[in-house]
């Protein structure tokens, strides 16, 4: 049975606990103006300010009906487009939205998920079904492979995506529509505007005032679609031959294709490497504000677990096999809910 003494120990405890946890939160909200903003606005993520200010610039939206998001999960540009494109109720019907990804997504009005590989012939007929056999006006792709730190390394697997996205492109978009995907800049991506610049008569790299100045991160914006005469999509050969010339970015005059690069968004907004006060408004109180949707499935989603039962190994501790531990956390967690 516990004294006063052990109860006023075990308050300040939990009250310590509970203040750590909110520092850490309003920490967070505060390092980053746009993950805040997109909690406030509910956005799944702070991405979608970066296909909302592309549109600003380009005016992506305009008369699309059917639109193509690939990589999609957790669905912030799937959000942007559902909201921007379906718009008044009247006209929601005449609009199709189609989101594809390997990962379950959380629903959205409007939007149809095909959990599926980009790379497959069979993905490509799925879209199309959905379009009744109509293509894309535009199709997006804010896809992007997980950071390894090593630049070559995520650069080269990025450009492998980013072929492989508008591999799939050319099987549902129609002539003179728009791709929009994530591009890393590196000393080789001229390679990657060579090969968009077959398909479109224009292709511009853009950065959104979203995207941080620090990530090398953009996108290209590649409009008109109009593919070589005889030209026919086959998902069995990557546009991407290994074999390529090292020493094609040494090439000058038009044997060189220059990309123009163009920055979107004027110097009134907000700055994606800032760090703003939590109170931006002063007549609001700032309120921490939960993600807009969290994820279905994590990868760190056992660890969470083992964490929350105090399983997980620690040095002055013999650590237990893994079966064994989740076995332990099955029995408490029935223990508790008991």
């Amino acid at each position: 049975m516990l004294g006063p003494h052990s109860v006023n120990v075990y308050v300040s405890k939990a009250q310590r606990g509970s203040k750590s946890v909110k520092m850490g939160r309003s920490s967070k909200d505060k390092r980053d103006i746009y993950y805040r903003l997109a909690k406030e606005e509910g956005w799944r993520a702070r991405s979608a300010f970066k296909l909302l200010q592309l549109d600003e610039e380009f005016g992506l939206f305009k008369g699309v009906k059917r639109a193509v998001d690939l990589c999609a999960a957790p669905g912030s540009w799937s959000q942007v487009l559902s909201r921007k494109l379906r718009g008044k109720e009247e006209k929601s019907e005449e609009v199709k939205i189609v989101a594809v990804d390997l990962q379950a997504m959380a629903p959205l009005p409007g939007v149809t998920q095909i959990q599926g590989d980009i790379t497959k012939i069979s993905t490509a007929l799925e879209i199309i079904r959905h379009f009744e056999g109509q293509p894309a006006d535009l199709v997006v792709c804010d896809g992007a492979p997980d950071v390894t730190g090593l630049h070559d390394v995520d650069e080269y697997i990025q450009a492998q995506l980013l072929l492989a996205a508008l591999n799939i492109t050319t099987h549902v978009l129609k002539p003179g529509g728009t791709f929009v995907a994530k591009i890393f800049r590196g000393k080789d991506v001229t390679l990657l505007y060579s090969q968009l610049k077959i398909f479109f008569s224009s292709v511009t790299c853009a950065k959104p005032r979203s995207s941080r100045n620090s990530s090398i991160e953009a996108f290209v914006m590649c409009q008109n679609y109009s593919p070589p005469v005889g030209y026919v999509p086959n998902m069995s050969n990557p546009l991407l031959d290994h074999s390529y010339d090292v020493d094609f970015n040494q090439l000058e005059g038009p044997n060189r294709i220059i990309v123009p690069f163009l920055a979107c968004g004027d110097l009134s907004a907000f700055d994606s490497d800032q760090t703003y006060p939590l109170q931006l408004d002063a007549s609001k109180e700032y309120k921490y504000t939960p993600p807009t949707q969290p994820p279905i499935r994590p990868p760190y989603q056992q660890a969470c677990q083992l964490r929350k039962n105090n399983l997980l190994a620690k040095e002055d501790s013999p650590s237990l096999p893994l079966d064994e531990a989740l076995s332990n956390m099955d029995i408490s967690t029935s223990q508790e809910e008991s």
